[in-house]
């Protein structure tokens, strides 16, 4: 099989052999998403049928095994796929990089598959924070809307935060993926950028409470704002708070009723804890590039990273002493 040179940026890989971390072209024009779960399902003489993979977008597919995938790079963009059904993931591009998008893959190649609807809510997890634990996250001081306006007002002039502020202030929509997305945003850009952990929590907290509805894409929002919950607390010496919200982010990794399932999810997971992925590869192309911006860009994305091994306390790879270091080395970095 031959392909253009622009072709090259993509390849096909057997389902069987997907791993989280790879990029996954889905079914449709979407580009290629970040793989964050693999399940598989037998069939009833105990020989594997289905690859259940779920993406960084909140997106299922179902895999036949032996099917060949293409899968690419982060950033590999959408192309033309005649015959499928077109996705809703977002884009998925190199921040910043300013480098000439890579090809996807032809559309005539597009694997087979079927995009599975949301899970339905999710039943209570088993290692769920009790009440008495619950109780250490502070009501919030009024409405989401007003929560938000009185950081903002701490900050004035300040344009990052005064974009999104004034976006939320005109009605926050919890059940909006979108509007998760930003208030988690405020929450990063008041600790990060300005400084401000009070107002940070006091923003995170908005989600913090918010329990998991088997919605990955919207969960990304609230897991975000619970990792970066849990590591400000530890900063400022509350450690049974920050232990709360990293109790709350491991909840739905308890969900799963089935042995089998279970079991297969908690090794999927341990593989993503024990190699994750902090691009070094994209920060280390943004410092020969010298492109600053770039590079703080993907030091954001690797913070985030290490912020969610923390919340998790650390990994076979990663101890948690390892994970302080280098948040602190990272939070110093993109505060620069």
């Amino acid at each position: 099989m031959t392909h253009s040179p622009a072709d090259q940026q993509y390849r096909e890989k057997q389902a069987g052999a997907l791993q989280t971390g790879d990029y996954l072209f889905p079914p449709g024009n979407g580009p290629a998403e970040k793989i964050t779960g693999i399940e598989l399902e037998h069939d009833d003489f105990g020989v594997p049928a289905l690859v259940l993979v779920t993406t960084a977008a909140g997106g299922r597919v179902r895999i036949a095994y032996s099917s060949a995938v293409p899968v690419g790079e982060p950033g590999s963009p959408a192309t033309a796929a005649a015959g499928s059904a077109s996705g809703d993931s977002p884009d998925a591009g190199d921040p910043g990089s300013g480098g000439e998008a890579p090809a996807g893959p032809p559309a005539a190649e597009s694997a087979p598959g079927v995009v599975v609807p949301p899970l339905p809510a999710a039943p209570p997890s088993a290692n769920a924070p009790t009440a008495a634990q619950l109780a250490l996250i502070p009501a919030p001081s009024g409405t989401p809307e007003s929560v938000i306006a009185a950081a903002a007002e701490v900050h004035p002039g300040r344009n990052g935060v005064a974009v999104l502020s004034e976006r939320l202030v005109k009605g926050v929509n919890m059940k909006s993926g979108s509007c998760l997305r930003d208030i988690s945003d405020l929450a990063h850009d008041l600790y990060i950028q300005l400084r401000d952990p009070d107002n940070a929590l006091a923003v995170a907290d908005l989600l913090n409470v918010l329990p998991f509805d088997g919605n990955r894409d919207r969960w990304q929002s609230v897991e975000r704002a619970l990792a970066l919950s849990s590591f400000i607390c530890r900063e400022l010496g509350q450690e049974e708070r920050a232990e709360v919200y990293a109790q709350l982010l491991q909840a739905p990794d308890s969900l799963e009723t089935d042995p089998f399932r279970a079991r297969i999810a908690a090794r999927v997971r341990q593989r993503a804890l024990n190699e994750p992925n902090l691009y070094d590869k994209e920060i280390f192309r943004s410092i020969d590039n010298g492109n600053h911006d770039a590079e703080r860009e993907w030091r954001l994305l690797r913070f985030e990273s290490l912020l969610f091994l923390r919340a998790h306390g650390g990994s076979e790879t990663l101890r948690t002493s390892e994970l302080d270091h280098r948040l602190a080395n990272e939070l110093e970095a993109v505060r620069a």
